[in-house]
């Protein structure tokens, strides 16, 4: 039996006004663990309004991640804040982009689907976007839409033109909008500002949307008086101006912080929701485990994106989240790669080394040089995907002695090309939406480190990438040490490789970092996080 009262979906649609980079998608995430808590089925989803049709072939330092979902779609880095917040598993109907509309309505004007009308923005653009909306709605009691970019923004109008036609059609008692603004903090006069969200908010009720509830980002609490300021100027009961400063140690303390500030009450009251009281206690221990942690490690991760914080934003998290798992606070150390070829002596204090994924050639040398001294000094390692490829890579070198060995993709006339480029890879001419993506079944090894960690045989992960393990040195490196401990059972394609004969090294071609939270972490983050304790324990 239910344990709430829902006879229909309700919609809420988050904004953000004055600057970008405010904190949408966490608190859009935030928000959706919320009224998880409270019992109801929650399901988000990511509006972006630039034109490529996914951010795949996008460099890291314009977009920061790509977050890949089980169905192999190439997404937005918020869909990993949706993921890791809350219980669903989302699908490429939760991330639509301004690419993936026109070459919709393209497509359909080709087909002669429009029957010789003429192809406008209002109505056809707009309706592409709702019927998203709708099909996204489906099965869910509560659907969380945020619209990238800034309110004003011209490529955006079309969405939130979308938006308002929305409302109209279901009823506005079924939808409320959140708008996420800047109160900026000016020293010379010592106070917060609040003409930015005035004026934000002016733009949006321009467009023709009231917002409901007003969540605002700032350095400082906001007193009474702001929130009465606001709440005249901006048309919002005083009760729904939302303070939401910046946390203090990590983003899992959002939910308590805008729970104080009573926002999944508001949000129920305007969407005439009636659900269970919220339990509590989960996303306490969380930040408790963060804050007071019974141990303390420290990670370096090698890599070239190592200046933007958004490049490795799951791999970071999923750290964090195997610190969790074992009562751990985890100091990361960034390392650029490039350095570390030229001084290896910088992992020397480090409790565990990972190398994430990447593409291109810099900094390839200076990630096996890093996996050569994890190796021969028994420092705990994990690679992800080209991680994994690198330590092949360097066995192979320095281990098998198979001279000038290498990727394909970094050495096209290597003489032992233990890494190639996959069959149905060769001959594409474009770019975008065609590696190895989503989600691909692992058979475990027993007595190896994964399978231990899994504690089950089979397993599915997903993937990113166009090159893999070459089959045809799978017996040399094996004998000379180099463990294949999981193999995609179809294809017979190495998935995990771990070096027997040391405390914790771990190669996998897959992304584990994509499906780990903070409630469920990672297996194989949280045995990485306690091979690091261990050999922290080892040093006293």
């Amino acid at each position: 039996m239910s344990n709430h009262y829902c006879p229909r979906v309700r919609y809420i649609f988050i904004t953000g006004g004055v600057v970008s980079s405010l904190g949408k998608g966490l608190t859009a995430a935030a928000l959706g663990a919320l009224l998880e808590e409270r019992g109801l089925r929650v399901r988000l989803q990511k509006f972006d309004p630039y034109l490529n049709v996914d951010p795949g072939t996008m460099n890291p330092y314009q977009h920061g991640e790509v977050y890949v979902l089980d169905d192999g779609a190439e997404t937005d880095l918020d869909l990993g804040h949706y993921e890791r917040f809350t219980s669903g598993t989302l699908s490429k109907q939760n991330n639509l982009t301004s690419g993936q509309v026109y070459e919709s309505v393209i497509q359909k004007e080709r087909r002669g689907d429009y029957l010789g009308k003429t192809v406008q923005v209002i109505p056809h653009v707009t309706n592409e976007i709702k019927d998203r909306l709708r099909s996204a709605g489906k099965g869910v009691d509560v659907l969380i839409t945020e619209i990238g970019g800034t309110v004003g923004d011209i490529e955006g109008l079309p969405f939130i033109e979308a938006m308002r036609q929305f409302a109209l059609e279901v009823g506005k008692k079924n939808v409320a909008f959140i708008h996420v603004t800047l109160l900026p903090f000016l020293q010379a006069a010592g106070e917060l500002k609040t003409k930015p969200s005035q004026q934000s908010v002016a733009k949006l009720r321009e467009i023709g949307i009231q917002p409901d509830i007003l969540v605002c980002r700032s350095e400082k609490p906001i007193d009474d008086d702001i929130r009465d300021k606001l709440s005249l100027f901006c048309n919002v009961p005083v009760r729904a101006v939302i303070e939401e400063c910046d946390v203090d140690s990590s983003i899992y303390e959002l939910p308590e912080m805008l729970a104080k500030e009573h926002l999944d009450e508001i949000v129920l009251d305007l969407l005439h929701l009636k659900t269970r009281k919220r339990p509590h206690g989960a996303w306490r221990e969380i930040v408790r485990k963060l804050k007071r942690p019974r141990h303390r490690v420290t990670i370096g991760v090698v890599g070239k994106y190592i200046e933007l914080q958004d490049a490795y934003k799951s791999v970071y998290e999923s750290i964090t989240h195997g610190g969790i798992a074992n009562d751990c606070g985890v100091t990361i150390v960034r390392l650029d790669a490039e350095k570390v070829e030229k001084n290896p002596r910088l992992l020397a204090k480090l409790d565990g080394v990972l190398v994430p994924g990447g593409f291109g050639k810099r900094g390839i040398e200076g990630k096996i040089r890093a996996v050569q001294y994890v190796r021969e000094n028994n420092i705990p390692y994990f690679g992800l995907c080209l991680g994994m490829q690198v330590a092949v890579i360097e066995f192979a070198r320095h281990v098998a002695k198979l001279a000038g060995a290498n990727s394909t993709e970094f050495d096209t006339k290597s003489p032992h090309p233990v890494i190639h480029l996959m069959a149905e890879q060769k001959g594409l001419k474009t770019k975008g939406g065609n590696m190895r993506l989503g989600s691909f079944e692992c058979k475990l090894v027993p007595d190896t480190i994964a399978r231990a960690a899994y504690g089950r045989k089979l397993i599915g992960e997903r993937h990113r990438h166009r090159y893999e393990f070459n089959n045809d040195y799978r017996q040399t490196l094996g004998e000379a040490g180099l463990r294949i401990a999981g193999v995609n059972p179809q294809r017979d394609l190495v998935e995990i490789v771990e070096v027997a004969q040391h405390p914790f090294f771990v190669g996998v071609q897959f992304h584990p970092e994509f499906q780990s939270k903070p409630t469920r972490p990672h297996p194989l983050f949280a045995a990485f996080i306690k091979a690091a304790i261990q050999r922290q324990k080892k040093k006293k």
